[in-house]
């Protein structure tokens, strides 16, 4: 019988994280590197980190994700989401494997009127963005074998995100003003998880599609004051209290990173080469809810 698979998991604690490692437990040896085990501000740890691991495959789970943070601390945001990158994907590429890699829809400045494409260019409005758009060109420049997945408005029942924070505050306050006019699909971790298992099982079988970038966001689209609704329509549906939301526009809530108005993402690529798609936003939201894998 052939060595089960070796994945290596860079980062341990993020939302996506945890649910590849849920996920991916039975497709292989799972070695799971926290900020502890490899902290990648400093790169020059990075290349001996991953040689003593000897993975098959290499999924980088971690980054500097507080986007409004990462406008004071530019210099750290860029070592983990600009520099780290690149040399993972060196040392994939010299030692042979692939490496998966997560973006984002913040590499885009969300004036476009349509969904984006992988193929439109991007040009980020702050901190948080250039450092992953930097990570992607880092990534490709080592010419090793890669996706780069972007996502958005990523949620889970862990960690900091949309969903926990709406469930608190909802529960807390007769009154909540939540942006309207900013347009996404949230996307849960789980689902991003499922679809990375997907593409695993295609490799290993022979099937994939081509390396590069793509998109993986949920199916659909809707606001920040949408998500919020829907998340106040669960927490009724199990009889708790929950505010009343009321819309606003991006201009009554200023934050110090600027955001996209449009995070739509078209991920007909990722269905076309590697036969992989997901499901509508309010269907895994429910799914979440329900505290259904």
């Amino acid at each position: 019988m052939s060595a089960p698979l070796r994945i290596l998991i860079i980062g341990r604690n993020g939302q996506v994280s945890r649910a590849l490692q849920s996920r991916l437990a039975d497709m292989g040896e799972l070695i799971v590197l926290g900020s502890s085990q490899l902290d990648l501000a400093h790169s020059g740890r990075i290349a001996p980190s991953i040689a003593a691991a000897r993975p098959d495959l290499i999924i980088n789970a971690a980054a500097h994700t507080a986007v409004d943070q990462a406008e004071s601390e530019p210099a750290l945001a860029f070592a983990i989401n600009g520099t780290a990158p690149g040399v993972i994907a060196q040392v994939a590429m010299e030692q042979g494997v692939p490496l998966i890699h997560y973006s984002t829809d913040y590499v885009f400045d969300g004036r476009k009127p349509a969904p984006y494409h992988e193929g439109d260019t991007p040009t980020p409005l702050g901190v948080y963005g250039q450092s992953k758009l930097a990570g992607e060109n880092a990534i490709r420049q080592a010419s090793g074998q890669h996706l780069i997945l972007r996502t958005s408005w990523v949620y889970s029942t862990e960690g900091r995100n949309f969903l926990l924070t709406m469930q608190r505050l909802l529960q807390e306050k007769p009154h909540l003003r939540v942006v309207a006019d900013q347009i996404g699909a949230p996307t849960w971790a789980a689902t991003i998880a499922e679809s990375t298992a997907r593409i695993i099982e295609r490799w290993q079988a022979g099937h994939g599609g081509d390396w590069g970038t793509y998109h993986l966001t949920a199916q659909g689209e809707t606001s920040w004051f949408g998500f919020a609704q829907a998340i106040g329509e669960g927490l009724s549906e199990q009889h708790k209290r929950c505010a009343v939301i009321e819309p606003i526009p991006s201009s009554d809530y200023p934050t110090p990173a600027p955001r996209p108005l449009n995070s739509r993402l078209d991920c007909t690529r990722l269905l076309q080469q590697w036969g992989v798609s997901q499901p509508d936003w309010r269907s895994a939201l429910q799914q979440c809810l329900a505290g259904q894998p």
